[in-house]
């Protein structure tokens, strides 16, 4: 996969990086057509002067404030569950923590998707202008992958542990009385009856679709620049993730072929037995490249795909939260513009004004944290997964080109071979 711009390695780069010629003669180790081998590394590769170290699973337990952690969540272990009427997966999700309001310093709940799905909703009602992680979308598209796949499956497991990964290293989510309940209780049952219901979030609704007709008059510049860099944001992640879905399944579709095209080889040397060797070598070298590509696909697919896909579905929560940011300044704007007609009762909604006032600062403040801690995950999180991909498709192309090498010195011919055997012709 191609890639634009520049990269700066270390301060160990060196001056000549002019395109290595290639020596035949100078690496006598290259041999990839014994049957037990490992593949080896092209001696011109950028892989021999630099190693980059980068794992996204580790990149993830930097993001904490300052101070050491107290509360550390695990997602495995998923089992199917059957009832009569449905089929569904139950995850494990196990807690460690020093904190003393938990019962225990090790507890171990089974929790499905939708119970994610509650304690998403439930920290997005108590804390509507924080930036709540993305949980994996439920449904997937008809014909593209089966829920119960084992990879499906996998893949969001992976995805709803960096959900509960982040909440429980975020300063405010992470104390959420609806954390400890999800994490802690064996039943969530009498804690979904709390909070609001249908028409609460119905009332939320109208009041988005008013304000967007009415629009905010008082709204500061931080906000609009906000606003616009979410869209660009969104439009630019969401073309990115839809080219790796897309460079995914060619890369699939590729390896399909290869898997066909090295046999179709080894089928082709038994007819011929001049050519036996090379074209034996030639399916080798196919197969190897093969294996390869496999893994390359797989780095995008586990690495990379997942965090794009993720801040896509993040920029959709950005503009969300926004929405209700303006939300609580546009009833505090109709209520302002109300007390100064004169025609209410000014005790009454001057306290209104007052309270709306104290939650839009609230709320102000609460985005402004919440952004700047965001956009510390983002280049994190970005970061690692594209050096990681970036080592992989090195690793990828360095290990294809020591197999064509390999393929190129099984072919050399010794001069005085090839002299002998003209003169034998």
């Amino acid at each position: 996969m191609a890639a634009h711009g520049t990269v700066t390695l270390g301060s160990n780069t060196p001056a000549d990086m002019s395109t290595p010629v290639l020596d035949l003669d100078e690496d006598e180790d290259l041999e990839v057509f014994s049957k037990n081998m490992s593949l080896p590394t092209s001696p011109s590769s950028m892989t021999n002067q630099y190693h980059l170290d980068q794992d996204p699973e580790e990149k993830l337990e930097d993001i904490q404030e300052e101070g050491e952690r107290d509360l550390f969540i695990t997602v495995d272990n998923p089992e199917s569950q059957v009832t009569a009427i449905e089929t569904f997966i139950m995850y494990r999700v196990l807690t460690r923590t020093t904190r003393g309001d938990f019962d225990s310093s090790e507890v171990e709940v089974r929790r499905r998707y939708q119970e994610f799905s509650w304690l998403r909703s439930r920290l997005e009602e108590s804390h509507p202008t924080l930036i709540i992680p993305p949980l994996p979308e439920k449904f997937v598209m008809k014909g593209m992958v089966d829920r119960f796949n084992e990879d499906f499956i996998e893949t969001r497991k992976r995805a709803l542990h960096r959900f509960l990964q982040k909440i429980s290293v975020h300063p405010v989510l992470s104390h959420s009385p609806h954390l400890k309940a999800f994490l802690s209780a064996q039943d969530l049952t009498p804690h979904k009856k709390q909070g609001p219901g249908l028409f609460s979030r119905m009332g939320e609704t109208v009041r988005s679709m008013a304000q967007s007709v009415r629009g905010t008059r008082g709204r500061a510049e931080e906000f609009f620049l906000l606003q616009d860099y979410v869209d660009k944001f969104s439009s630019n992640i969401s073309s990115v993730d839809k080219v790796t879905q897309r460079i995914i399944r060619e890369q699939r579709e590729c390896l399909d072929e290869l898997r066909q095209y090295s046999p179709t080889y080894s089928q082709w040397a038994e007819l011929e037995e001049d050519l036996s060797e090379p074209v034996k070598g030639v399916a080798r070298s196919l197969e190897l490249c093969g294996q390869e590509t496999e893994k390359q696909a797989q780095e995008l697919s586990e690495v990379l795909l997942p965090v794009l896909h993720e801040y896509v579905l993040c920029a959709d929560t950005l503009k969300t939260v926004l929405r209700r940011r303006d939300n609580i300044q546009a009833d505090f704007e109709v209520k302002n513009e109300a007390l100064a007609t004169k025609k209410v009762d000014q005790d009454s909604v001057q306290e209104e004004v007052t309270a709306l006032a104290d939650r839009l600062e609230q709320a102000n403040t609460a985005l402004r944290e919440d952004w700047a801690r965001w956009r510390s995950s983002l280049r994190s999180d970005v970061r690692a997964a594209l050096t990681s991909t970036a080592d992989a498709n090195l690793q990828y192309y360095d290990k294809c080109l020591a197999v064509w090498e390999s393929f190129l010195l099984s072919q050399k011919v010794d001069p005085a071979q090839h002299q002998n055997h003209n003169v034998s012709t």
